[in-house]
């Protein structure tokens, strides 16, 4: 379960929001500009609210009362950015390892082996690749591999299908489902397409900048 507040004054608005998510597919949709990134970035620990609360199952990840910020290799946290962020002179393998980088071991000794990880999205033969040998298809697969591989307890999604042609878009939107299925975790997804929602989403926040005479815009959350 994630719940939070969130509350963060940006050069053209303030953005405020409220958000409980279980274990379901959350959507935030809405136009370039109207702070759907920046929610996931707040989440994450990339940016710091300016009040609010971030509470994941029973932690407290960020609270501006209780004055706590829990950077984010702590919040154990998946993220798939938007380009993917795959480290260009690191092989697929190199890549996916290197989320595991400082993470500690559970205590009885289980945790997802990256390689079986690869395998079952399917670009397991590309192991010893480089980002720039892959596809936009096959780096977003390797990159959810990567995200997945700290076996999160929450997942960002940033426009993770924008890049990609219609027939990959349609394919990899099936599996984001079944892996959403799978791992019953939230996942938080970030998108403008109206379609992406209606077939991934069990909530869906719409974000949208309204101007009132001559004050600031401000976000909408419907």
């Amino acid at each position: 379960m994630l719940e939070a507040s969130l509350h963060k004054k940006l050069w053209h608005f303030t953005l405020d929001v409220q958000l409980k998510v279980a274990d379901q597919i959350l959507i935030l949709l809405g136009p370039s500009g109207s702070g759907k990134t920046t929610i996931l970035h707040l989440l994450a620990g990339l940016f710091k609210p300016d009040e609010g609360f971030i509470k994941l199952n029973d932690r407290v990840l960020y609270s501006s009362g209780e004055k706590i910020n829990s950077p984010p290799q702590a919040r154990n946290v998946g993220y798939l950015f938007q380009n993917y962020a795959l480290f260009p002179h690191m092989t697929v393998r190199q890549n996916v390892f290197y989320g595991l980088k400082g993470k500690r071991r559970k205590k009885d000794g289980s945790t997802v082996d990256p390689v079986e990880l690869l395998n079952s999205f399917g670009v397991g033969h590309l192991i010893d690749r480089y980002p720039g040998q892959l596809s936009g298809g096959e780096k977003q697969r390797v990159a959810l591999a990567r995200a997945l591989v700290v076996e999160p307890e929450l997942l960002l999604l940033d426009e993770p299908f924008s890049a990609l042609d219609k027939n990959t878009r349609t394919g990899l939107m099936q599996e984001v489902k079944k892996l959403h299925e799978q791992w019953q975790i939230p996942f938080i997804l970030v998108t403008h397409a109206e379609e992406d929602a209606q077939y991934l989403g069990d909530i869906t926040i719409t974000l949208e900048t309204r101007l009132t005479g001559e004050s600031a815009p401000k976000v909408v959350s419907m």
